[in-house]
């Protein structure tokens, strides 16, 4: 999602009463921002994009972004997920500077789906740090912010929740960090080429940046069907895992980040280790934000065995194993 800078901001800090509590002389020292936890309940989709040309670079020099993206996009594994309400936090102490509320959860993709001029960023909090900096925090969910113009917050502090509001097709958080005029990447916050590929003078606390450790892409979701299913499903979330009495026993995957080149490969096996499918995707042929693949197998006539099944997903990167997930059933 791409947002442009927040024009008012400067008027209505002003327009606001000093507030000595969150006043600083640098830039905010910035806590993880949502109430879950990275590689088991959400992944981070998008990093800042820090190449001025047509190209992508973030700041671990990877392509895990998009042409001019200014924020960090922190997703949820799925739509269930949001629906039980995940938690928006506040990155540091700060007045809230702006609100909006009012916009509807609705992926961009979905028939009739409304239009997002003039509210791209979705339901939002910006909040000022003082010093001129702001963190800005879109797509939230429609009636569950928190907070007003004029509230200060302490780092932590719940201020909405998680949607699917604005122009976005997942749940997640959008979140920019501005100082003045400016989008900063918080991992590497000195403008231009960041030569060192990896965290320089970052803006995280060193829990945040360990919580957020860079990942060359990450498997999103993975598991057992009773049937095959589609990647809206896992989108929609809630599947229910296989039974000894299905017509079909089906494993999914959805990956995210991955690159030219990359093969997604799914096994099924049974008791004792037998494979019951298998199957190996062709390499990708672009780079991918996000790729789903499912394989199954036939109940046969004797019926399902007793047992521990077992389910492996891989992704191949020139020819080395660059993500893996394995998950078992007992049936």
């Amino acid at each position: 999602m791409r947002l442009a800078p927040f024009a008012a901001a400067a008027a209505i800090a002003a327009a606001l009463p000093a507030a000595a509590s969150h006043a600083q002389a640098g830039p905010p020292h910035l806590a993880f921002p949502l109430a879950c936890e990275i590689g088991k309940t959400c992944e981070i989709q998008h990093y800042v994009d820090r190449d001025p040309g047509p190209g992508v670079r973030d700041y671990h020099c990877g392509r895990r972004t998009y042409q001019a993206h200014n924020a960090e996009d922190i997703r949820l594994l799925d739509m269930a997920q949001q629906r039980r309400g995940v938690d928006v936090l506040a990155a540091a102490a700060g007045r809230v500077l702006a609100v909006r509320d009012g916009v509807p959860d609705i992926s961009i993709r979905a028939p009739g789906a409304p239009s997002t001029a003039g509210h791209q960023c979705g339901n939002r909090v910006a909040i000022d740090h003082g010093g001129g900096w702001m963190t800005d925090y879109c797509h939230l969910a429609l009636g569950s912010l928190r907070v007003k113009v004029g509230d200060v917050v302490a780092a932590g502090q719940p201020i909405a929740k998680v949607g699917l509001s604005g122009d976005t097709e997942f749940p997640h958080l959008h979140m920019s960090l501005q100082h003045g005029n400016q989008f900063v990447d918080p991992f590497a916050p000195q403008p231009g080429d960041n030569p060192s590929c990896g965290p320089h003078d970052a803006l995280w606390t060193p829990q945040a940046l360990q919580a957020m450790g860079y990942k060359a892409g990450a498997i999103l979701n993975a598991g057992f069907a009773p049937r095959p299913v589609s990647a809206a499903d896992v989108e929609a979330g809630g599947i229910p895992g296989a039974t000894i009495q299905g017509p079909v026993i089906a494993i999914y995957a959805r990956a995210i980040g991955l690159e030219a080149g990359d093969e997604m490969e799914l096994t099924l096996r049974g008791p004792g280790g037998v494979v019951l499918a298998s199957q190996r995707l062709a390499p990708l042929a672009t780079n991918e934000d996000q790729h789903f693949d499912m394989i199954g197998r036939k109940r046969p006539a004797t019926g399902w065995a007793h047992g521990t099944y077992a389910g492996e997903v891989r992704v191949l990167r020139s020819g080395k194993v660059a993500l893996q997930k394995q998950f078992t059933a007992a049936l």
